[in-house]
Order: C-alpha cells, then sequence, then structure tokens
C-alpha cells in the first residue's frame, strides 16, 4: 500500500507508465498516471499494460496476477495491491461537503455513532469522512457494483484506535449473507484513508 503526493509533472509519470486515450482532463489525467506509477512502486513486474476496466469502473487484471485498488482526490493518490488478497481502498479530503452527502450513505446506527462527537466538529467531521471512505473502500474491494451505501456496508461496532494512530472499523457486509469485516483506517492531515485486504 502506498500514498502519493502528487507534485510532478506528467513527464514524470510517462517514464513508467502509459496514458489512456480517453483520461482528457489535465488534472484527472495526472491522478491516473500517479494512481498507476503506484502501483509499479508497489510490485516492479506490475503489468499495466493489462488493465482492463469492467462495466462497474473497477480496474482489473485478467488472470488475477494481482489484485489491486487505486484512488485519488485532490493532489493525492493511493494504491494497494497483492497477489493473493482481495483488496479495496480510498482515500478522501475532509472538507464540510461530507456532511451534505451523509444522508445518502449513512444509517441509523452510523449517525447515533457519530451524536457521540457532537461537540467535537472536526472530529466529527473526520470521523464522517473516516466513515465514507470505509465504504468507498469496500465498494472497491467488492467490485461488481450495484451496491447500496446505507444498508449494504455498515459500520457494525465503535471504531477501534490503535496505539500508531491507525484505526480499526468494524464493518458488516450484507449482500446475500452477512460478513464481518475489519478495515484499517487513518486521519492524515488533510485527509483520511480506508482500506480492505480479506
Amino acid at each position: 500500500m502506498a500514498i502519493w503526493r502528487i507534485e510532478e509533472p506528467e513527464s514524470f509519470f510517462l517514464e513508467r507508465v502509459s496514458l489512456h486515450k480517453e483520461v482528457t482532463h489535465p488534472y484527472k489525467r495526472l491522478q491516473h498516471l500517479a494512481g498507476r506509477y503506484l502501483l509499479t512502486v508497489l510490485f516492479d513486474d506490475f503489468p499495466l499494460a493489462e488493465i482492463l476496466v469492467a462495466d462497474t469502473r473497477k480496474p482489473y487484471l485478467p488472470g488475477e496476477k494481482y489484485h489491486f485498488s487505486i484512488s485519488h482526490c485532490g493532489n493525492y493518490a493511493a494504491a494497494i495491491a497483492s497477489s493473493t488478497n482481495q483488496v479495496g481502498i480510498d482515500i478522501e479530503l475532509v472538507t464540510p461537503r461530507i456532511e451534505r452527502i451523509s444522508p445518502k450513505f449513512l444509517s441509523e446506527t452510523e449517525k447515533a455513532f457519530l451524536a457521540q462527537w457532537e461537540l467535537f466538529d472536526q472530529l466529527q467531521l473526520e470521523l464522517t469522512t473516516v466513515i465514507w471512505s470505509a465504504k468507498e473502500a469496500v465498494y472497491k474491494w467488492h467490485g461488481l457494483g450495484g451496491l447500496d451505501f446505507k444498508s449494504h456496508m455498515q459500520l457494525s461496532g465503535p471504531i477501534q484506535y490503535k496505539s500508531n494512530d491507525w484505526m480499526q472499523i468494524p464493518f458488516r457486509f450484507n449482500l446475500g449473507e452477512s460478513l464481518e469485516v475489519v478495515l484499517e483506517g487513518k486521519i492524515f492531515e488533510p485527509l483520511v484513508m480506508a482500506y480492505l485486504v480479506t
């Protein structure tokens, strides 16, 4: 797993990563290149040229030599890859915008959890963003689309802080049968990250 703060020009990434024609916006193109560049940092032999994109917009490798997930937000990119495990990753900038969209993804239990932090505006904002990021990571891990962010992915217990400032985020994945998963997450200034490995 890796995070990259994008400060380089396109030419830096183009030395190792080819550009897909459908990415035309300069900023999105830079994010696209940085995310794929990270895959080559994680695994020298990562076959970038073999990446395909599913109907759900999930990038994947035929034959699944590596399972991987990419995220980008602002001038940051993140990637996770494994030769053995399913993975999902997401990074998000912490902004008040999350409060406007929170009714679309927060369950009643999650709203009650966040209400405990209403006297701590910044922490509540960060934790709301962590929950959103965790759901995005689960969505990418699942990879097949068709998920409801309120009912299919729910926080299933308290978020636990570990001594190294990483969090364990317990989630229940409800699609057919219920599956308990634990994500790892961290609040970095100015963003949060969550990832899942199973």
